[in-house]
């Protein structure tokens, strides 16, 4: 038996606000040019909102005017003042892109669990902690005078030798309130956390452990696009790659990268009738195959990976396959890039 916690931010989180404009304005330029380049990060502090980074588009983009909704659409009513600096994509990067390469060094991680059968592929707190942070944002905006949007909550739990839930021993939530009327919103809270648990019902919840959470946001603490990449992918169950996903368009083999050893991971899971997956890629910058392609069981390491994996996981291939997609980047940046936003796409 082993005790292990994962946490989730809620959408108000300053770094998931930062992560939410950059894949707002990624979706947005991809819907004006489907080949847009796009590396956009946000910085946030008090009423400061600061847009920067690399865009090569054919078409005018209104980020001021996207960041500012997606605050008033989280549930922010201040008025943040915006500073947008954007340049063009660095010509050296598009050397190697522009001829099908990788646009980055970089590795990039893929999980699935077959964890109680649960249609996600995904560890069973993971998914309960998706959904808790869903159900919390429609609190925010049912009763934005008891629930503000700032927030995160952890679950502490106990686990057999194959990695299975057994208990919940701690569920933790933080989240942020006007304070006036506690003993009602936790117990909204600790019944929501309870439901989501199912039959694996917490042994204890704490709430609010340091007793007030009044003062929350960008007026609490900074934000910043990507230093919430865990939360993003498996929220520390399986390893992560060192890139962000938001706020980059698909040649960027963060995003796709990871994207594809999702993917993978969830067919050899399936293929293998396996317990769990985890798939690693890398790649050098300009080149067109991936440097090396990594599938690990509980059963062992695969030995080798046919040369028709190799091809599908080119730039070039896994760039086509999720423009299929069309993702909207935004929803992906709410709650974690896999699992809910997976399920909606």
């Amino acid at each position: 038996m082993k005790v292990f916690t994962n946490e989730i931010v809620f959408r108000g989180h300053p770094d998931k606000v930062c992560d939410q404009i950059a894949g707002a304005i990624l979706t947005e330029c991809l819907a004006k040019d489907k080949n847009a380049r796009v590396a956009v990060e946000c910085a946030i502090k008090d009423e400061k909102l600061w847009i920067f980074g690399e865009v090569t588009i054919n078409a005018e983009i209104d980020y001021t005017g996207i960041a500012k909704r997606v605050l008033n659409d989280i549930g922010y009513k201040e008025q943040y003042d915006v500073r947008v600096d954007i340049s063009q994509q660095s010509p050296d990067i598009a050397l190697g892109v522009n001829v099908d390469g990788a646009g980055d060094n970089g590795v990039m991680f893929g999980f699935a669990c077959d964890d109680d059968n649960n249609e996600a592929c995904l560890p069973q707190a993971q998914v309960i902690l998706q959904n808790f942070a869903k159900e919390y944002d429609k609190l925010v905006h049912k009763f934005p005078n008891e629930f503000f949007p700032d927030g995160k909550a952890e679950i502490t739990a106990t686990y057999d030798s194959n990695n299975t839930l057994v208990t919940i021993d701690t569920f933790t939530i933080c989240y942020c309130n006007p304070e006036t009327e506690r003993a009602k919103s936790d117990l909204i809270l600790k019944n929501y956390a309870t439901y989501f648990c199912g039959e694996f019902k917490p042994e204890c919840i704490l709430i609010n452990p340091t007793g007030k959470f009044n003062i929350g946001g960008s007026f609490a603490d900074s934000g910043l696009t990507g230093r919430k990449i865990v939360v993003d992918a498996y929220q520390g169950f399986a390893k992560v790659g060192g890139g962000s996903m938001n706020g980059k368009d698909p040649s960027k083999v963060d995003l796709t990268g990871a994207y594809k050893a999702r993917e993978l991971a969830v067919r050899y899971l399936k293929k293998l009738k396996a317990k769990w997956c985890e798939v690693q890629l890398a790649y050098a910058i300009g080149k067109a195959y991936p440097l090396s392609i990594c599938v690990t069981t509980e059963k062992g390491t695969l030995k080798s990976i046919p040369e028709s994996i190799y091809k599908e996981c080119t730039p070039k291939r896994m760039i086509e396959d999720l423009k299929m997609r069309e993702i909207n980047y935004e929803e992906a940046a709410k709650f974690g890039h896999f699992g809910i936003a997976e399920l909606q796409n």
